[in-house]
């Protein structure tokens, strides 16, 4: 299957998104998302099969597909750009209609029906150029839109006065300026709507800026002189050689030869604070050089980097429906059918049972139909998690779909792991300790000294290490790093226990925790045992730093009345003490990778769990968990099993991540909340005559400029 990425434009509310979500699924595509407020779409596909088709049966229900291919662009451009050209066209006609509204001005010659047509019909055109048209391409497809409703409203109101003016009875029938206010006031709010909108996006949009810069190639010629000359970023490729000095932008996602350099990574960690780069480190594309000169070669481009790789998870949580999202979704989908129902009983009443005349009860009618708002309730949920999602990832806290920020506004406890979670991860060797009996048989066996026995025991420690994944094992290997390591004939990994290998005369040998050496000895004190066919040959012990902002981070979730657990495959004494200095009341220690998840799944069971951890041991837990949250320097398979991902290298964040989840789902309630409300205050409203369609219309699109204005304060809202 191919997964295929277009941008769609021309979508304006939810229904338009479930035309497209409706249409492609009966394609028989997979993996079908559609966000209309990002015009983001994406489907998974046969690969080899034709997209073509899709895309021009896309185009057919009104909108126009963007897949990057030049040949996408619209051959017929239409006179108007966007909505906001639509109402000033509109507006020069409608103005002079609208002046006899203005208390003791009445112009005559405006009152003139055929002046009124004249005035009317260019608004009415271009109104139904495009309200008409998506209207009854909505209703073709089956998923009637709002434009449906307003198109109907429009078309009442003009056909009602001309019937009025070709019959010779105008002036009882002259609904001219409701027609032309009808249209160019919802033209006027799309266009207010399409700007809030588009400010829920903001945060995304300065992540997504992909500025052209330009980079100091690095070439040789033949005498291997080397050379320095500009090309532009666009232009780089995976393996090209870059120099990047101070103050320079980095421009791809590279990686240091030579140099060393305090580098500004805040475009994804939300972090100003200079992190000290030198010879095999990362640099991020978008990442600024503060300080410091280095030779880099460049390790992705294009999609492949780290930033277009944090845009596409954004986006495609943004395109999540979480489950506070599907009753608006169900509720909009027959919302315009419904609405069309009460006008229908809204001119019945009036006229035969509340006694008003034809042109009142029609008035009332179309009021009804333009003051009702489907797109508040589609856009209520839409605009909080892009806002949510935008601020979460400007600063650093990357949510792969928006059901996770929905859950976190219910998690009641926080499980960490400890090495590489709390601590540092960065470990040092302490002290090492050779055991006395395989000292003595070493001697025994003509060894020179006890420093070669020390040395054989280096050797066996780092052959075994050298293929460990866990922070422990890399950090002994980086320390003890040798030429002749022993070649094995068999190695592997036990998860959460340590390393095991076979030599080539069979001997096994086993590096690891204390479960591994418990038979040989009762001292748990050590954080490595290194065995020989069941003979301990010796410890290690490690020291590791617990996170500078560990203890802030545990005191501010406790003051939430957040719950923190500690849940590690390390020795109890450690843990504890661990536990001891940060406030960690709950310790559960030594546990295996299954134990771990039998313990989350445990825990769940209770109350709803987060879980934090960054090493492979961890993944199960961390995908068993309420929700899973991985560090951005975690082991590749922990940060696929969490949901959540903390790119500024540390736990500072998390607070911002449980906060931000609570406060969007607040936002997401207070917006649903005013759409319902909005909807079953103005519908009656309009019915009974207290509000005329001019104001209606007006009332539309102030409501989802309201949505969209309470979302935005998500950006600046104190949610920790």
């Amino acid at each position: 299957m191919e997964k295929v990425n277009w941008k769609v434009e021309g979508m304006s509310c939810t229904n338009c998104a479930l035309t497209i979500d409706k249409y492609l699924q009966a394609q028989g595509l997979d993996q079908v998302k559609v966000n209309f407020i990002g015009g983001d779409v994406s489907f998974e596909i046969e690969t080899g099969k034709p997209k073509q088709e899709i895309a021009k049966g896309i185009e057919g229900l009104g909108y126009h597909v963007i897949t990057g291919d030049k040949s996408d662009q619209p051959k017929n451009k239409r006179i108007f750009k966007n909505h906001f050209q639509r109402f000033l066209f509109c507006f020069v006609f409608t103005a002079p209609l609208m002046l006899h509204m203005i208390p003791g001005l009445h112009i005559h010659f405006l009152m003139n029906p055929y002046v009124q047509i004249a005035l009317t019909l260019p608004v009415f055109m271009v109104g139904m150029d495009f309200f008409g048209r998506s209207a009854i391409k909505s209703v073709l497809k089956g998923i009637p839109n709002m434009n449906v409703l307003i198109a109907l409203g429009a078309v009442a109101a003009f056909g009602y006065s001309l019937y009025g003016t070709l019959i010779g009875e105008a002036e009882q029938y002259l609904f001219y300026e409701t027609t032309a206010t009808i249209l160019t006031l919802v033209f006027l709010g799309n266009w207010m709507e399409d700007k809030s909108v588009e400010t829920t996006q903001a945060a995304l949009r300065k992540l997504a800026v992909s500025q052209k810069v330009m980079a100091n190639m690095i070439a040789y010629d033949d005498q291997h002189n080397e050379h320095v000359f500009p090309v532009e970023s666009s232009s780089l490729k995976v393996g090209d050689i870059l120099l990047i000095k101070n103050g320079e932008t980095v421009p791809m996602d590279c990686k240091v030869l030579w140099g060393e350099a305090s580098v500004n990574e805040a475009i994804i960690s939300g972090e100003s604070a200079p992190v000290e780069k030198k010879m095999n480190d990362k640099l991020i594309g978008g990442s600024v050089l503060e300080s410091g000169t280095v030779k880099t070669y460049v390790t992705a481009v294009g999609e492949d980097t780290v930033l277009a790789n944090i845009l596409k998870m954004v986006k495609e949580a943004q395109t999540e429906k979480p489950p506070v999202q599907q009753l608006a979704d169900k509720i909009s989908a027959i919302f315009v059918p419904v609405v069309i129902s009460i006008a229908l009983v809204t001119f019945l009443a009036n006229y035969f049972i509340g006694n008003q005349s034809f042109s009142n009860s029609l008035l009332r009618s179309i009021a009804v139909l333009v003051i009702s708002c489907p797109c508040a309730m589609g856009l209520a949920t839409p605009a909080a998690i892009a806002v949510g999602l935008g601020r979460a990832a400007r600063n650093g806290v990357l949510f792969k779909n928006a059901k996770s920020l929905e859950i976190f506004k219910s998690i009641k406890q926080v499980v960490f792991d400890k090495t590489g979670t709390l601590t540092t991860g960065q470990f040092s060797i302490a002290r090492f300790e050779v055991s006395t009996e395989w000292s003595v048989v070493s001697e025994e066996k003509n060894d020179d000294s006890r420093i070669t026995t020390h040395e054989t025991f280096k050797r066996i420690t780092y052959s075994l290490e050298k293929y460990a994944s866990h922070p422990i094992g890399k950090a002994i290997a980086k320390e003890w790093k040798i030429k002749d390591e022993i070649r094995w004939a068999k190695i592997e990994e036990i998860k959460g226990i340590g390393m095991k290998a076979v030599d080539k005369e069979g001997n096994e040998y086993l590096a690891g925790s204390y479960q591994l050496a418990a038979n040989t000895t009762i001292d748990r004190q050590h954080n490595i045992y290194v065995l020989k066919n069941g003979q301990l040959l010796g410890t290690i012990d490690m020291v590791d730093e617990i996170r500078p902002e560990a203890k802030q981070v545990i005191e501010m979730l406790h003051r939430k009345g957040i719950k923190s657990i500690l849940l590690s495959g390390d020795q109890k004494e450690k843990c504890e003490q661990v536990a001891a200095a940060l406030g960690i009341e709950e310790v559960y220690a030594e546990q295996s990778p299954q134990q771990k998840l039998d313990k989350i799944a445990e825990l769940n069971q209770l109350m709803p769990t987060a879980m934090v951890g960054d090493g492979i041991n961890d993944a199960p837990a961390l995908a068993k968990a309420t929700v899973g949250i991985s560090l951005s320097d975690a082991s590749q398979i922990a940060m696929q099993s969490a949901q959540v991902v903390l790119m500024n290298h540390g736990l500072k964040h998390l607070p911002l991540s449980l906060g931000l989840g609570k406060h969007t789902y607040i936002t997401i309630k207070e917006n649903l909340f005013w759409a319902f409300a909005y909807n079953i205050v103005a519908i009656p409203v309009a019915a009974f005559g207290f509000l005329n369609p001019t104001f209606g219309a007006l009332m539309m699109g102030l409501s989802d400029v309201v949505l969209a204005i309470n979302s935005v304060r998500l950006n600046f809202k104190k949610v920790i």
